[in-house]
């Protein structure tokens, strides 16, 4: 079931859902809408390695915006610092970013319970394409979880992604054994 905007309020009001910052002209009807952070960061090396790690390039998106390249994989990062304690976050990218051919995850829209950070972004784009920070770039949506929860992700011993941070995270994808 997905929480519609009354109980997306109720769940900020208990602290089972934190929006930093909060607006509250953005909050639709079943879904919040996060903007884009002033950090991208492209990887170093264009061939990655899977079981390294992969280094990026940090750099502040300039106030007259910045030209995405198709091609080339950028990690953005969202504006709002988010908790989520007794739901499922998904983030989509808003219709009017894909109509401008923006994709803004290649396969980690979902959050886990417990997901307590700024959202990394994988964005790619099917033209150039100006994009500026500040921009909506996406929208969450809550789904309930049905039954206990006995590994939150910020309580797990081996989550990757617990640091706050307001830039984008590269890929953590090394620290696994395979």
């Amino acid at each position: 079931m997905i929480l519609s905007d009354t109980k997306i309020l109720t769940a900020i009001e208990q602290g089972e859902i934190v929006i930093e910052p909060f607006r509250p002209e953005c909050l639709g009807t079943n879904s919040y809408d996060v903007h884009l952070g002033k950090y991208l960061a492209t990887y170093k090396d264009r061939v990655l390695d899977a079981r390294k790690h992969n280094e990026i390039v940090l750099f502040e998106i300039p106030e007259e915006g910045f030209v995405l390249e198709p091609g080339i994989l950028y990690l953005g990062v969202t504006e709002e610092y988010t908790e989520t304690h007794n739901s499922v976050p998904f983030l989509e990218g808003k219709s009017s970013v894909g109509r401008l051919g923006i994709d803004i995850h290649a396969t980690a829209g979902k959050g886990d319970v417990g997901f307590c950070n700024t959202w990394t972004l994988e964005i790619s784009c099917t033209q150039p394409v100006r994009i500026y920070g500040g921009m909506p770039i996406g929208q969450l949506i809550y789904f309930l979880v049905d039954g206990e929860i006995e590994k939150y992700y910020n309580k797990k011993g081996d989550a990757k992604y617990t640091s706050r941070t307001d830039k984008p995270v590269e890929s953590m994808m090394w620290k696994n054994v395979f």
